[in-house]
């Protein structure tokens, strides 16, 4: 299906369901997504998270109902979905600027949140650079973290800053190799990579600082991966991390994937590929690959 379709599809999923219990997995799943890339790119095209979404429509429908006056609060509370009234009333209080019973006091203080509508604004003379290329399947090692969809931007680079000065660094700016894990970053290029993979279970993103793994032994506080062998839409960035990179992956789900007429995700994942040198400088160059399928 195509992406802006699918967006679409699942904004209506999600108002047929809203009193129900649904997230992101539910949702990606009714239009056939990955929860990786439908909350990622959901997040990019709206500015709110998949939860934000839920939860603020809930709160404005459940001020309609305070208006109404039909209804007792601690029935409303259990409605949209709160364990205790108490814990409703401060959600309610946020979303809103005053409690229940002050709106009801002031309703035309309510606090509108319709339907999201998903629109997709065509930009002329700027158009975005890829390549495709078939690569087999491959083996990949390094460090893991897991992190929300909805902070991913910001933990991620704090995670890069954190390898780089108790890994990397110590490998990389010196001519002495110390230990089997120094070894391992040294042989397999470990940081030539990043690896973004769904894990739908637990509604996380698994995020691999990489390299190549060239077989051996894995030493402590690393892990291997294996990405199967797909085409892969190639991106180039160029300037300073993490802007670069992060506008790059801005523009590939607000542009490139709703206009494009050939190509569609194939997989929960993709790779970042970052070159040698100073990451902060200009023309540093660095890439995302997306797998892809024809349509």
């Amino acid at each position: 299906m195509e992406w802006t379709a699918s967006l679409k599809k699942a904004i209506d999923y999600m108002e047929e369901h809203l009193l129900e219990d649904i997230g992101a997995e539910k949702t990606a799943q009714a239009v056939h997504i990955s929860p990786f890339y439908f909350q990622q790119g959901f997040k990019i095209m709206t500015g709110y998270s998949i939860g934000e979404y839920i939860r603020n429509r809930r709160l404005y429908l459940a001020g309609l109902e305070v208006i109404k006056r039909e209804e007792k609060i601690i029935d409303l509370a259990y409605k949209y979905g709160y364990d205790t009234p108490e814990s409703f009333t401060r959600a309610f209080t946020r979303f809103h600027g005053l409690s229940p019973a002050r709106l009801r006091e002031k309703p035309c203080e309510i606090k509108t949140f319709l339907p999201l509508t998903i629109e997709v604004i065509i930009k002329g003379g700027n158009k975005m650079d890829f390549t495709v290329e078939k690569m087999g399947a491959m083996k990949l090692i390094g460090f893991e973290t897991i992190c929300g969809y909805e902070d991913s931007y910001q933990k991620l680079p704090k995670f890069w800053d954190e390898i780089r000065e108790k890994y990397l660094q110590p490998v990389f700016f010196s001519k002495h190799i110390e230990g089997e894990t120094q070894q391992v970053i040294a042989d397999c290029g470990i940081g030539e990579f990043g690896v973004c993979m769904d894990d739908a279970k637990a509604q996380k993103c698994r995020y691999l600082i990489a390299g190549t793994y060239k077989g051996g032994k894995v030493p402590e506080g690393m892990k291997v991966v294996e990405i199967p062998g797909y085409e892969w839409a190639k991106f180039e960035c160029v300037g300073a991390m993490p802007d670069s990179l992060q506008k790059v992956n801005t523009r590939i789900f607000r542009e490139w994937l709703p206009n494009n007429p050939e190509y569609e995700m194939a997989a929960g994942f993709n790779i970042e590929w970052y070159a040698m040198g100073d990451v902060q400088a200009p023309d540093y160059e660095s890439a995302i690959w997306i797998p892809v399928k024809r349509k």
